[in-house]
């Protein structure tokens, strides 16, 4: 029997070519972490007031036309809406 040189992982340039892919998302995912923690997202103050008012505003220009819409559908129809 012949005696072969057994070598380490460490001495395989294969095994530091499938090691490195992993190592380097991992090392990359500590970074964004670190980033994430360090500077967090700064958030849209008063996402819910500025909400509001775009549907008040939105509400009020619908109001504003109904008079128009109104004119509109009586002109097509020829039949007057009856309000109470």
């Amino acid at each position: 029997m012949e005696k072969k040189d057994i070598k380490p992982w460490w001495r395989f340039g294969y095994a530091w070519l499938v090691v490195s892919g992993p190592l380097v998302v991992v090392v990359a995912s500590f970074i964004t972490l670190y980033f994430a923690i360090r500077t967090p997202d700064p958030a849209i103050e008063d996402y819910y007031r500025k909400g509001v008012e775009i549907n008040k505003t939105l509400d009020a220009q619908r109001e504003a036309l109904a008079p128009a819409q109104q004119a509109r559908n009586h002109a097509a129809t020829g039949v007057k809406s009856i309000k109470p």
